[in-house]
């Protein structure tokens, strides 16, 4: 009889997942049957219910940056605790929670200043492929990593507590996943970052989840006027359906400066850049008033540059800022929006395009290429069975 030991109770406790695995750039994601171990001490397994597919993942799979293979994609998603790792406090089995994908360490620089959004260590960082943070294996026992610590694009996932950000019961699953990103970025970025006050003037560019969910933050601030900017005649249309006071194409610059020069009286006081285009961030510029506020939210290729007249922006006594994951304090803002959502005060379930099963990952990537709709989550409650095999059972590998 082989002796029993740590790492063979560990297999012999691991259940049966499956993810959509990141192999490279410009190629499909492999959907694979993986094993995964339950929580070591300070971590959480969560049976995912929905994930967003997210322009972050977009710019992974086709190559604007780089990022190891053998993945598990996905970095917004909700799902439900089914197991605690020892020294869990603040979570219970049964919790909905959204994964955050920094899980701030509380201890490096950035974390003693107030900012875990910009903590250097956080937990699960270099997307849990070291041996001691590995969690995700194949058959053969190859690690496999999880995106940004969280992977949520996967039926289940084992993650540190901290990333696991408990929210109000009554929040919808699929609202719940867009907190982990795109909505926190978005509304973070309103109220975090810019300090979007009541009476200001607010032009938002972008009009994907990033840039709808802070339309609606600037709406909910009691901003006025409100513009919104896109080439999509039918996020213009739902823009204004949320609040928008004007709603632009910028196919031509000048003429699209003109107007929102004549909307808010010479230019906005905040300018939210939320779609990633060294074009649109040089138009963000133009478009704020003298002595006005841009933020840049969405990401760029790495390495790309814009153009700026540094002259002119001095001269102006304009400001610009960098918004990393809406400036989230994750513990306190993700369930201060949720209960925001909840309430009636964020109507972020506009965001969602369409429900589809993780086996239409790549088309919703490629409906994002094209882009179509503001949100595809993938939602998992009717694809998984209450219990998963374990590793050693009848007819399991």
């Amino acid at each position: 009889m082989v002796a029993e030991t740590a790492d063979t109770r560990r297999m012999s406790d691991a259940i049966l997942m499956t993810g959509a695995v990141f192999m490279g750039p410009r190629r499909a994601l492999s959907m694979e049957q993986l094993w995964l171990d339950p929580p070591a001490a300070g971590e959480v397994l969560v049976r995912m219910v929905a994930s967003g597919v997210c322009h972050s993942d977009l710019h992974v799979v086709d190559g604007d940056w780089a990022r190891p293979t053998d993945v598990v994609l996905g970095h917004e998603g909700a799902g439900i605790v089914e197991a605690l790792g020892s020294g869990v406090r603040d979570l219970a089995l049964g919790d909905l929670v959204v994964l955050a994908w920094t899980a701030p360490c509380g201890t490096c620089a950035a974390c003693t200043r107030a900012e875990p959004w910009l903590c250097a260590t956080p937990r699960g960082s270099g997307h849990r492929r070291d041996a001691a943070q590995a969690r995700v294996h194949r058959a053969d026992g190859s690690p496999v990593g999880v995106y940004g610590g969280v992977g949520t694009h996967a039926t289940h996932q084992v993650v540190d507590a901290a990333a696991a950000i408990r929210v109000d019961p009554r929040t919808p699953h699929d609202v719940a996943a867009l907190l982990g990103c795109a909505a926190t970025t978005g509304v973070g970025a309103v109220r975090n970052t810019a300090g979007v006050r009541a009476g200001e003037s607010v032009v938002v560019i972008g009009l994907g989840g990033v840039g709808l969910s802070a339309l609606m933050a600037a709406v909910d601030a009691g901003a006025a006027p409100i513009v919104a900017i896109d080439t999509q005649p039918a996020k213009l249309d739902l823009a204004r359906e949320l609040g928008a006071s004007g709603a632009l194409d910028p196919t031509d610059a000048a003429a699209v400066t003109a107007e929102v020069r004549l909307l808010t009286d010479g230019g906005a006081d905040h300018v939210l850049e939320c779609i990633g285009l060294t074009s649109t961030v040089e138009l963000a510029i133009d478009l704020a008033r003298p002595g006005g506020t841009v933020t840049l939210v969405g990401m760029t290729g790495q390495a790309d540059r814009a153009r700026i007249d540094v002259y002119r922006f001095v001269e102006d006594g304009k400001r610009m800022l960098g918004s990393n994951y809406g400036s989230l304090v994750p513990g306190r803002d993700i369930p201060r929006m949720a209960l925001d959502v909840v309430e009636g005060r964020l109507p972020l379930d506009r965001l969602v395009t369409e429900h589809i099963p993780l086996t239409a990952i790549d088309a919703a990537l490629e409906s994002m290429r094209n882009r179509d709709g503001a949100r595809r989550i993938i939602t998992f409650e009717d694809q998984i069975v209450p219990r998963y095999p374990r590793l050693g059972e009848p007819g399991m590998g």
